[in-house]
C-alpha cells in the first residue's frame, strides 16, 4: 500500500548548494520536474484505505471562518466582502453576487514578475508547485490523523500560553499519538490541535491585535531533528489550528530567538520537501468527535481554490468517520 519506497532524510540524494535533508529530483519522472510534492504520495492505494475510516457516516468542517481575525499578521490584508446588487446595475437583476479578491520547491526560481508572467488563464507549462495543480489530481484525499495536543496536555496538567514560543515536541506528538492509539501511515495528513484558533474566537479585534502583535505563538519544535522526523514518517501534509505551524520565534543555532523569516520548518517542508502546510484551522467540532467516537483517524478531503498560480488558498476541508 505505500506506493514509494524513499530514502530517509539522512539518505536523501546530495543537491549542489542545499543542505542535506532536500528532495529535489525525488519525485520526479520522465525528464520533468514533479510539482506536486509529498501529495505524491497519495496513491490511488492511500485514497482507498482512507475510504475504509468511513464508518459512521459523520462529516466534520475543518474551516475557520474567513475573516476570524479581525486584523491579520504578517501584512496581509484582511477580509473585505462586497456584495454586488444587480439592482443597481445597467442590466438590473433581481441577485446578488460576491465580488472576487485578487527558490522554492524542487529548484524553481524567478522574481515575482516573472512569476506573475507565467500565468494567464493556465500554467501551460506546469513550472511552479503552485495549489491549483492539485485538481489534475482531484484535490487531496487521504487518511487524516489528529493529534489532539490541547487535550492531552489538558489531561496530563500540561500548561502553556498559546501566544508564547511553547515548542511542542516530537516526544510529546509520539505520547499523544501512543495515548490515542494511532499509528502513523505513509500517505498520511498529520493534523495537530493546540486551542490556537478556539482562544482567538472569544478575543475583540482589538484582544486579537495584542495577542498576535508579538509574532509570539505556540507550535512545533523547529528544528532540523523535527524535520527529519516528519520527512522520515513520510507524511502527504500537515496541518494545524496555529498561525505557523511551527513555534515562533525560530531559535538560532546557538539557542537564541531568531527573526520569524528564519523559520526552519517552513523552509523543509514546502521549500525541500514539497510538503503543504495548513494552518488557522478550525479543529474544536474535530476533537469532539474523535472523542466521543474512541478514535483519531479519518478521511480527509481538501479541495482549495482552482485559481491558476494560486500559492495559499482556504483549505476548504472536511473529515469524514
Amino acid at each position: 500500500m505505500a506506493g514509494y519506497k524513499l530514502p530517509d532524510f539522512d539518505n536523501l540524494p546530495a543537491i549542489q548548494g542545499m543542505p542535506q535533508g532536500c528532495a529535489w529530483g525525488v519525485f520526479d519522472t520522465d525528464g520533468k520536474k514533479d510539482v506536486f510534492g509529498t501529495i505524491n504520495l497519495i496513491t490511488p492505494d492511500i485514497v482507498t484505505a482512507a475510504a475504509s475510516e468511513i464508518q459512521e457516516g459523520i462529516s466534520v468542517s475543518l474551516n475557520w471562518p474567513i475573516g476570524a481575525i479581525e486584523t491579520p499578521s504578517f501584512l496581509r490584508k484582511g477580509l473585505e466582502h462586497k456584495v454586488i446588487d444587480f439592482r443597481d446595475s445597467a442590466m438590473p437583476l433581481h441577485g446578488f453576487d460576491d465580488e472576487p479578491t485578487g527558490t522554492a520547491y524542487n529548484g524553481t526560481k524567478g522574481s515575482i514578475e516573472a512569476f506573475q508572467q507565467n500565468f494567464g488563464d493556465e500554467d501551460k507549462d506546469q513550472k511552479h508547485p503552485t495549489l491549483d495543480h492539485w485538481h489534475s489530481r482531484g484535490c487531496l484525499v487521504a487518511r487524516g490523523v489528529l493529534i489532539d495536543y490541547k487535550a492531552w496536555a489538558d489531561h496530563k496538567g500540561v500548561q502553556y500560553d498559546l501566544f508564547d514560543a511553547h515548542r511542542i515536541q516530537i516526544s510529546e506528538i509520539e505520547q499523544v499519538a501512543a495515548d490515542q492509539g494511532v499509528k502513523f501511515r505513509q500517505g498520511d495528513v498529520l493534523i495537530i490541535r493546540t486551542g490556537f484558533t478556539e482562544a482567538l474566537s472569544t478575543m475583540t479585534g482589538q484582544q486579537q491585535s495584542e495577542a498576535l502583535s508579538t509574532y509570539r505563538s505556540i507550535g512545533v519544535d523547529g528544528s532540523k531533528e523535527s524535520a527529519k522526523w516528519f520527512w522520515n514518517k513520510h507524511f502527504a501534509a500537515v496541518a494545524g489550528d496555529m498561525i505557523a505551524f511551527e513555534a515562533m520565534p525560530p531559535l538560532n543555532d546557538d539557542g537564541s530567538e531568531g527573526a520569524v523569516s528564519g523559520l526552519v520548518l517552513h523552509q523543509y517542508f514546502l521549500a525541500m520537501f514539497g510538503m503543504p502546510i495548513g494552518e488557522l484551522w478550525d479543529l474544536e467540532a474535530l476533537s469532539k468527535t474523535c472523542s466521543r467516537l474512541g478514535r483519531y483517524s479519518f478521511m480527509l478531503t481538501s479541495s482549495p481554490l482552482n485559481v491558476p498560480g494560486s500559492i495559499g488558498s482556504p483549505p476548504n476541508a472536511i473529515a469524514i468517520f
